[in-house]
């Protein structure tokens, strides 16, 4: 087998689309080596090692890769080689080269099981250890709590649960984390789900996990399903005609069709992400992920709760929260994380430098805080011509008059 050979590319290209698979790694490397590219299963198999530092295989695999003579692409079998004891002597090192899947009562493969899709149990997050967003925990209750904890109500007004959540705004302001507290709220599982866990380079496979997804949901309902940056999962399909990731898109349309049918009782969609603008028009259909809410840079009340999180294991002294607070306006949570880093930092050194171990007081957080430069505000650029020249049917609204707030117009 020489190197070029398509079933080397093809490991190539599944490595390097998970670069954390060692046993992958490995398979590419053992044929790396059986190829007599040498140098090329070292560095697999070194790759691996970093990952798997005690990986039996990969120390066995990369003390043959150093020492192994140049394999010829095609040799007949040498006279008197001991074939069993050459089969004996590796069986235990190389994996198997098929693994066989259960088949459901239909007859069809379910990789959906819980091994391979991870359901976390009901968290004890709830809105309530949100920091301060009182504008967004009252659009959350309004559009997706209230009505789901009120089942009388919601049939008395005819109020519809089809459709899913749509959170979206600047990049590290808390998003994952409320849609964790909403599960909590609910009392139901969360089934985080992004573009590596769905991506695959085998062709229908990808809209197969997609699937797969839902149904583990369904199967364990109640479950918050959270597409985190939903425009790598469901990006425009205008711009993907050449990509398997096209119907991937249309098989999240489908599973979204049918989140209100009986089989999906329990299950609810919360998406995330930074740029809804390259969402896929059809995903934010009535129906879908028709509801909206703007998830922005944490106010003072947050900023305290924040800073106070990062400060609480940390030796400090004489800190005023609500000056820092004001000090850190425009910053992003996890802006906010590197202040507190940064202040830290500096006091370690100080304390490395004289012998001395001393406090982290107001102008270690200060002088941190001066040198941090908004991460959002990128995203505020951007966002601001969508909001002004693209804001069909108002859906960047709240972004414009926020805009406006803040004299960024």
């Amino acid at each position: 087998m020489s190197e070029d050979s398509p079933l080397i590319q093809s490991l190539r290209t599944a490595v390097a689309a998970a670069p954390g698979d060692v046993p992958l790694r490995l398979h590419l490397a053992e044929l790396l080596l059986t190829a007599g590219q040498q140098d090329a299963a070292v560095t697999e198999a070194a790759v691996a090692l970093q990952h798997a530092p005690g990986d039996p295989q990969a120390r066995e695999l990369m003390a043959r890769a150093m020492g192994a003579p140049v394999l010829p692409q095609q040799s007949a079998p040498r006279a008197g080689f001991d074939w069993r004891a050459a089969e004996d002597q590796v069986g235990d090192v190389v994996p198997p080269r098929f693994v066989e899947t259960p088949l459901t009562a239909d007859g069809s493969g379910d990789p959906g099981d819980a091994a391979a899709w991870e359901v976390a149990a009901p968290g004890t997050v709830r809105l309530a250890d949100v920091g301060g967003m009182r504008e967004v925990k009252e659009r959350l209750e309004a559009a997706f709590l209230a009505p789901m904890r009120n089942p009388e109500l919601r049939k008395l007004y005819g109020k519809s649960l089809r459709g899913g959540l749509l959170l979206y705004g600047p990049p590290g302001c808390g998003k994952t984390f409320i849609a964790r507290a909403v599960a909590g709220e609910l009392g139901a599982g969360f089934l985080s789900v992004s573009i590596s866990d769905v991506l695959d380079m085998w062709i229908g496979n990808s809209e197969r996990n997609m699937h797969e997804v839902f149904a583990t949901a369904r199967r364990q309902a109640p479950c918050v399903v959270f597409l985190d940056e939903l425009d790598a999962l469901g990006g425009k399909r205008s711009r993907t005609q050449n990509s398997g990731m096209r119907n991937t898109v249309n098989q999240l349309l489908t599973e979204l069709d049918g989140i209100d049918a009986p089989a999906n009782e329990g299950v609810f969609v919360l998406a995330a992400t930074n740029v809804p603008w390259d969402v896929d028009i059809a995903l934010r259909r009535p129906g879908r992920l028709d509801r909206t809410l703007l998830v922005l840079p944490p106010d003072a009340a947050a900023r305290e709760a924040i800073l106070r999180y990062h400060l609480r294991d940390r030796p400090i002294e004489s800190i005023d929260l609500g000056k820092l607070a004001k000090a850190t306006d425009g910053l992003s949570g996890a802006d906010l994380a590197h202040v507190c880093e940064a202040a830290a930092e500096t006091a370690l050194l100080d304390s490395a430098r004289t012998g001395t171990v001393r406090m982290i007081g107001m102008r270690d957080l200060l002088d941190a805080a001066k040198s941090v430069v908004p991460s959002t505000e990128p995203w505020f650029a951007a966002a601001r011509n969508v909001a002004m020249f693209a804001n069909e049917g108002g859906m960047y609204d709240d972004l414009l008059a926020y805009l406006k707030k803040r004299r960024k117009l």
